[in-house]
């Protein structure tokens, strides 16, 4: 290994800055043109990382040690658990993460991916590993002593880290395998470490129940104020665990690449460069499946016959609370679905996932940040590593495209709603061995209309005319559902504008009008305005004075949150969503005279609990990190809201935000490429930093900050520069 100079200091005096800045290579909007002579880390104002390294291998060892410096503790206690020894390490509360990520065979799985990688993609990721093993025996009195013990990383750490967050999180996760389960609490105990105030009573928030979602737009120069194509990049995932995003600026010979990555994750999974960018939403994408077995002698039945389980034993290490050690032999039992996760009276339940023999997916995401025009792009896409996600796209010649990506498995039969539940596990007809081709895949190439969205609905809706039928696709690959009020609220934002400048589009994007309000409030207010209950009438004026948005100064949105949650959401609506009239309906209440006694009972609970019917917004929700306790804004996607936040009970009848909009790139691909971007809860967890206070300040005002792509830029926003080689 190279001898490390390793010189990290902070930028206190401008003309230290300047000097260094006449002595460093330029590199400027155009990408690393000139060779660059060291490999150095310039962390800027608000704790982003703009690396610039001699080479791609100096590159990914420079990105492992800013990440270490970020979020050190986080990711080894992250890494320890995709091995499937955090038990070991840190004791009890992680025996069900252990259970998961050994029966789903990670640990395995990954040394088996790490063998398959391009000998030079695997080299970096063991270059990544090794900056941020680095990092710590530079700097130890960093890290916590409590998670010191994983140490060192490999590359096979990196990906187990991947295998843990994309398949067995995202694709699939305990909770959603519970909710087909006819006792999920035993499930879950098994499979997921409740923290203690949890335990006994009902779950009001998790990271593996929560949803997880997005919005992303692109727009084609014909619907761009100025000529340019614009992309918004907004995913909606929670505050915490492996669900962090990191924000960085990658620059060597071959990339000049802005853009975040899942914590721990050693590429970019949405960027943008000087000639294109990308970003992800969650789609509706069913790449796994639970087979219901029934079993018999020993076995269970397959095809007439009975087939006898694969069986293999692991054993657990716990550590206890007198720095003991116990055992746990872990039976694991395979059928020719896949790990048995649930048994009980003659029935066992077998996973199915899909993707776990494409290993590719980091090197797809470097090739997608490499590209420099869609040709090249899709080029990337057509490897078809990645095992979910939407992309969407846009460039400086002016393409915008969506994609329906995804390990989408052949099935014989059934549609969406079939595959969604329980499958037979009894014949071989229900046993998916194949995925469709990059050519299945819905996606449309710069549509007539100018402009795409997606907010995790199904492709169907990505733009209007309908430019991808769902007819011409099997059944099963996504839902044929009505199309939700918070994708509505987004294909309206982009419709009701003939011109988008990006100042506009980012004024959009943090739009917090409820849609919902707008269908319903014509019918509700008249017969409150009518009622013999004098705080049902005053509730009436507060309703009609509303604009249907919640701002943190937005009076009368908490009385009609409460309302909406209180009705019986499935049975609200007089009028059906309809494909013909699909951004205007469903509309009109169903049931009057419930909605009306609902909203009687509702105006006691909100008068007694907040003392008046006006309470402001933001004084109920709020942004809560960092020491800080702001007024929130945004709210739940049931609400039609495009800008959504996950809220659950704090102290004193307030709510706190614990996930939804976290990074947010605004991007126009002008000459040179433009960006407004956030993170909304920060960029660094070790430690806490006056950086990520500015940043939830920022998001309770609704703003975002300007991307420093260029090197001078950086260069006038430097706080820290460490040089590496």
């Amino acid at each position: 290994m190279k001898k490390i100079l390793t010189r990290c200091r902070k930028n206190l005096v401008i003309f230290l800055t300047l000097l260094s800045f006449s002595l460093t290579v330029m590199i400027g909007t155009s990408g690393a043109q000139t060779p660059i002579k060291t490999t150095e880390i310039l962390w800027d104002t608000d704790d982003v990382p703009h690396i610039y390294a001699k080479n791609n291998q100096d590159l990914f060892y420079a990105f492992g040690w800013a990440q270490m410096h970020s979020h050190g503790n986080l990711i080894l206690r992250l890494y320890g658990q995709a091995r499937g020894k955090a038990a070991l390490y840190w004791g009890e509360d992680y025996l069900p993460s252990d259970r998961w990520v050994r029966i789903m065979g990670i640990p395995g799985r990954s040394q088996e991916w790490y063998e398959a990688q391009d000998p030079i993609f695997r080299d970096y990721l063991d270059r990544f590993a090794a900056g941020m093993n680095a990092y710590v025996e530079k700097y130890s009195d960093r890290i916590d002593d409590t998670v010191k013990q994983v140490l060192p990383l490999t590359g096979v750490d990196v990906l187990a880290h991947l295998q843990r967050v994309l398949n067995f999180s995202f694709v699939v996760h305990p909770g959603r395998v519970a909710a087909l389960t006819k006792v999920p609490e035993a499930f879950l105990e098994q499979f997921y470490s409740f923290a203690p105030e949890e335990k006994g009573q009902k779950i009001t928030y998790s990271p593996f129940l929560s949803d997880i979602g997005s919005n992303a737009w692109a727009i084609a120069p014909s619907r761009s104020a100025s000529g340019h194509a614009l992309l918004l990049t907004n995913p909606h995932l929670p505050w915490s665990d492996f669900f962090l995003w990191y924000e960085a600026h990658l620059i060597s010979p071959d990339i000049n690449a802005y853009g975040a990555t899942l914590v721990g994750i050693p590429v970019l999974n949405m960027a943008f460069n000087e000639h294109l960018g990308w970003s992800h939403t969650v789609n509706t994408y069913d790449g796994w499946d639970a087979y219901e077995l029934t079993l018999e002698d020993g076995g269970y039945q397959f095809d007439d016959r009975v087939k006898a389980f694969t069986t293999g034993q692991e054993i657990l290490t716990i550590k206890q609370q007198n720095n003991q050690f116990r055992q746990e032999s872990l039976t694991i039992k395979q059928s020719v679905h896949g790990p048995i996760v649930f048994e009980q009276e003659g029935v066992a339940i077998a996973l199915r996932v899909a993707g776990l023999t494409e290993s590719g997916a980091l090197e797809q995401w470097w090739n997608m940040a490499k590209s420099q025009n869609l040709s090249e792009f899709e080029t990337a896409l057509q490897q078809l590593q990645i095992p979910m996600f939407t992309v969407m796209y846009a460039d400086r010649d002016g393409h915008i495209l969506h994609l329906f990506n995804g390990h989408v498995p052949v099935r014989s039969e059934g549609d969406f709603k079939f595959w969604s539940g329980l499958i037979p596990g009894n014949t071989s007809q229900t046993l998916w061995t194949k995925y469709h081709s990059y050519q299945d895949l819905p996606k449309v190439l710069d549509p007539p209309s100018g402009w795409l969205q997606n907010t995790n609905d199904p492709p169907w809706s990505t733009t209007f005319p309908i430019a991808i039928n769902a007819d011409d696709y099997p059944p099963y690959l996504a839902p044929q559902t009505p199309m939700d009020l918070r994708a509505q609220h987004s294909a309206k934002l982009l419709t009701s504008d003939e011109k988008i400048s990006l100042k506009e589009m980012i004024e959009y994007k943090h739009s917090t009008h409820m849609e919902l309000a707008q269908r319903l409030l014509d019918d509700l207010i008249p017969l409150a305005q009518s009622h013999s209950n004098p705080l049902v009438r005053e509730a009436a004026q507060i309703l009609a004075d509303w604009n249907y948005r919640a701002d943190g100064n937005s009076r009368g949105a908490v009385l009609f949150a409460f309302w909406a949650e209180a009705m019986d959401y499935s049975n609200l609506f007089a009028i059906p969503w309809d494909k013909n009239s699909p951004l205007t309906t469903p509309d009109g209440l169903a049931d009057a005279q419930m909605a009306i006694a609902t909203l009687e009972t509702v105006v006691t609970q909100v008068k007694n609990k907040y003392g008046s019917l006006s309470v402001p917004w933001g004084e109920v929700f709020r942004f809560e990190a960092h020491g800080l306790d702001l007024p929130g804004n945004g709210g739940s996607s049931d609400l039609g809201i495009f800008r959504h936040f996950t809220f659950i009970p704090s102290e004193n009848g307030q709510y706190k935000a614990v996930g939804g909009e976290s990074y947010i790139a605004a991007v126009e691909f002008s000459q040179p490429v433009r960006a407004h971007v956030l993170n909304s809860y920060g960029n660094k967890t070790q430690p806490r930093t006056s950086a990520n206070q500015k940043q939830l300040k920022l998001t309770s005002e609704k703003q975002l900050r300007p991307a420093w792509y260029s090197r001078q830029d950086v260069e006038r926003h430097l706080v820290e520069r460490c040089v590496l080689y």
